[in-house]
């Protein structure tokens, strides 16, 4: 028989750390992290279906679940320094249920209050699962109706709209470059040097009296026959002159100008055809083109919807001519046809007396702006410009004023973009109502800062027109006006005038590298990029056989309608 003994096992020291040698666990054990830890952490749940893995394969089948309401908020313990014991459940859900100790009624009451909740959401097309803990809340019933007011029925599973370029290219066009709104929106030129070449035309004196309009007095807007020249750059012969005499090294018109400086906020399509002759470039406009048209709610992040519906008055289409339309004849209104203010030189589209009479005021200012980067070089643009009316200082000079007209067509329509009522929001809360404008016509408005501070306006008119039945966009009425300095009207919707003059000269020395002949800046009609084609001389051709002869009359509403 055996003696009892007890023999002592082999003790290893951890010389390197607390706890067991790894060179006594197990080999399946050994790779296994340690996770240290604080007595403060708190233990996580045993199996947590809240992982980032987990999250992400749920989704695809459901809406992604909120977790800020479980029960508490904890980080595991060894503050994420490994997942090795996170337990990542691979089966299905189906099995899982949870056991309801409510009686039969109080189902049915919880049922009936959910289920009329939403199915009241359905009804209006804005459907969002009910908050039982805060629908009952002042707050939880401002923050749903907020929401609602935002999206409609899934808002953020609307398909892209595509839309038609503004002009066709052809099989023989070569694409020369391509260049991102992105790297546009960084650019910069400091353009300081500017002088005045010649004024022409006449104008009208403001009046002033429509400054004291408000919502409950509102007048209503007048149409008017008279006539406006929209000449194109190649077809302006005082800019031919210049050309002839060396003036400068580039051409434009205010409008075209304004639509480069301004293309990063553009989201419909355009086109700019540039001719170059010698060493000279025209920046110029297809004679066929809707340059002068004035869009509405292109920002907006709804923008008015192409329906097809020739019926269709909030179209946009619709929309772009009646706005258009609003600013020929408010521009026309709010002078005082007693006086004329001349300037210093005759308008150079007229040719008899006959036509002056029926001329709508117009200054034509031609101003000369240096773009030269190094003081070797001489690059200049010549740049015809518009102005609209003139009105009286207290110093009892008279300054040089533009005149633009915002309208508004019917807030709760689609393409509204969120406006608010002006006749209930205009007087009280206008601040609100320029910010949504600025929001929802950014493009718009920041060509028209553009244009006023190229024609070296001191001030710019903005009027409120309205409808006066939001189903009838041929009846207007003025709600107010409101006065702007353009350098602080471009501030405030931070627009900078320095990234447009880099726009412009960028695409000066690109097209400086080419040889002689016609090019198109054509912007993608669906994504933010412009694209620089070369051009067959004759591309355009089809278009010069509609367009007007040079010095004939155009009508504001037969043109825009062509």
């Amino acid at each position: 028989m055996e003696e009892p003994s007890f023999k002592l096992p082999e003790i290893i020291d951890n010389d390197n750390g607390w706890g067991p040698s790894p060179v006594m666990l197990p080999e399946k054990f050994r790779d296994i992290p340690y996770a240290p830890y604080s007595k403060a952490d708190k233990l996580g749940r045993i199996a947590d279906w809240s992982t980032p893995e987990q999250r992400e394969k749920e989704s695809s089948g459901r809406q992604r679940t909120n977790y800020r309401n479980y029960r508490d908020q904890y980080t595991a313990f060894g503050h994420g320094v490994s997942n090795a014991f996170a337990y990542a459940h691979a089966e299905d859900e189906a099995s899982f249920s949870v056991v309801d100790n409510r009686s039969t009624a109080q189902k049915k009451a919880s049922s009936y209050r959910t289920t009329g909740q939403t199915n009241r959401n359905v009804r209006n097309g804005q459907y969002q699962r009910p908050n039982t803990q805060t629908r009952n809340t002042p707050g939880g019933r401002a923050a749903q109706n907020a929401v609602r007011k935002r999206y409609g029925w899934k808002d953020y599973d609307k398909p892209q709209r595509a839309r038609d370029a503004s002009v066709n290219v052809g099989p023989d066009w070569k694409v020369l470059e391509e260049i991102e709104f992105n790297w546009l929106s960084k650019l910069n030129l400091d353009v300081e040097n500017v002088e005045d070449i010649s004024l022409h035309g006449f104008l009208y004196y403001y009046d002033k009296n429509y400054d004291l309009i408000r919502t409950k007095s509102e007048k209503p807007l007048i149409p008017n026959d008279k006539v406006r020249y929209f000449v194109s750059t190649s077809k302006d012969p005082i800019i031919d002159q210049l050309a002839k005499d060396n003036a400068a090294t580039v051409f434009a018109t205010d409008s075209v100008l304004s639509l480069l400086m301004c293309a990063p906020r553009s989201v419909y399509p355009w086109d700019i055809i540039i001719n170059r002759v010698e060493n000279k470039l025209f920046f110029d406009k297809r004679d066929t083109g809707v340059y002068e048209n004035i869009t509405v709610n292109e920002n907006s992040f709804d923008p008015p919807l192409e329906t097809g519906d020739k019926d269709n008055i909030n179209s946009p289409s619709a929309l772009s001519l009646e706005a258009t339309l609003i600013n020929h004849y408010f521009a026309l209104q709010v002078v005082n046809e007693g006086k004329k203010y001349e300037l210093d030189k005759p308008n150079p589209f007229i040719s008899s007396q006959e036509d002056n009479d029926m001329l709508a005021p117009t200054a034509y200012r031609y101003r000369k702006f240096d773009i030269s980067i190094k003081e070797d070089e001489d690059i200049s643009i010549v740049v015809r410009t518009q102005l609209d009316s003139v009105v009286k200082t207290l110093g009892g000079d008279s300054s040089l004023i533009t005149i633009r007209a915002l309208n508004e067509f019917d807030p709760r329509s689609q393409g509204a973009g969120g406006a608010l009522d002006w006749r209930q929001k205009l007087d009280t809360q206008r601040g609100a109502v320029v910010t949504t404008e600025m929001k929802n016509n950014s493009c718009k408005l920041a060509r028209w800062a553009v244009q006023s501070i190229l024609a070296g306006a001191d001030q710019m008119k903005l009027g409120y027109i309205s409808r006066v039945s939001p189903k009838d966009n041929t009846k207007h009425a003025i709600l107010g006006t409101q006065i702007y300095k353009p350098r602080d009207f471009a501030a405030q919707m931070n627009l900078s005038v320095s990234n447009g003059w880099g726009i412009v000269r960028t695409v000066i020395d690109l097209c400086m590298k080419l040889p002689e002949g016609k090019y198109v800046l054509i912007k993608d009609p669906n994504k933010p990029v412009i694209r620089l084609y070369a051009v067959p001389a004759n591309a355009f051709d089809a278009d010069d056989d509609l367009a007007l002869d040079d010095g004939e009359e155009i009508n504001e509403e037969e043109e825009v309608q062509k």
